[in-house]
């Protein structure tokens, strides 16, 4: 790998307004959005809208701390019918849809790309530290393109006046391009009324992919973002589309099945898939008659 290709992978830039008046986030996700693309064999329309909800959980993610996480759930009732988008503070990335070849009828005029999910509800959790059972709180989809919704769930559930702008870039041929996302957000103290000029102003921001194409990095993207306001950095991060299923997992997921459940895979091996990274293991038929045997002792 060169300086270049190291220099441009995907990544997290977070930074504070020289005033202190604002924060604001900027990540790259090519790879994340490419990797999803290619483990769950996603149609176009779930690309760009997996896409962007997997770089909108990594924007929220940002603000945790250590292994937290955040996951964000959108049912609609569209063709996609729900995804799944989960992301922690260290930059691992991972989701899914429920109908990953789910596409549109791009033939006719009226078509939007929010009606892929349609409507339906916006499930936001978060696993913290120290807490048993998850902060989790919803709000209806308003037009279904992620990035309209997740900056409507800021503003009406977190209050948190943000800025948000993601973007998914495909080419003629299908594949990605580039794809990132930014987040600006008002701090305690800022005048009123400036985040709306800086809301007005993403509005004929270019969209990021492009920007990211032509050769500008997150660093530069952050500074045109904030612009006329000066913005300094406070750290950085790699991001991956990363899940931590394992073999062992998988094993376990099935020991926690009744005895029952167990007794109807006797004498076989079981193919256990893991829907949030599509990884496959083969549990042998002696590993499934192993479980059971564990299963039976705890029941004497």
């Amino acid at each position: 790998m060169n300086i270049e290709e190291y220099n441009f992978k995907d990544r997290l830039i977070k930074g504070i307004t020289t005033d202190g008046h604002f924060k604001i986030s900027v990540v790259k996700t090519t790879e994340v959005v490419k990797t999803a693309k290619a483990n769950h064999d996603l149609s176009l329309l779930n690309t760009v809208i997996l896409g962007k909800a997997l770089t909108a959980t990594m924007l929220l993610a940002s603000e945790l701390k250590g292994e937290e996480r955040i996951q964000l759930r959108m049912d609609g009732n569209g063709p996609i019918g729900f995804l799944v988008a989960e992301a922690n503070q260290i930059g691992e990335i991972r989701g899914y849809v429920q109908n990953p070849a789910a596409e549109l009828d791009y033939s006719d005029s009226d078509t939007q790309l929010g009606d892929g999910l349609g409507l339906g509800i916006l499930t936001f959790s978060k696993i913290l530290y120290n807490e048993a059972e998850p902060r989790t709180s919803s709000i209806q989809l308003m037009k279904g393109d992620v990035t309209s919704d997740v900056a409507h769930y800021l503003t009406q559930s977190e209050q948190i006046p943000s800025a948000l702008l993601i973007d998914v870039g495909i080419d003629e041929n299908g594949s990605v391009t580039n794809a990132g996302g930014l987040m600006i957000q008002r701090l305690p103290g800022a005048p009123e009324g400036q985040i709306d000029m800086l809301q007005e102003r993403l509005g004929s921001f270019p969209p990021i992919d492009e920007l990211l194409s032509d050769g500008q990095y997150i660093d530069e993207i952050m500074q045109k973002a904030i612009s006329p306001l000066k913005a300094k950095e406070l750290n950085r991060q790699p991001v991956d589309f990363f899940c931590r299923c394992t073999r062992k997992r998988f094993k376990s997921a099935l020991s926690m099945l009744s005895l029952n459940d167990l007794k109807n895979m006797e004498g076989e091996g079981q193919e256990v898939i893991c829907q949030y990274c599509n990884k496959r293991e083969l549990i042998s038929k002696e590993e499934v008659e192993k479980i059971i045997l564990d299963a039976q002792a705890k029941l004497n």
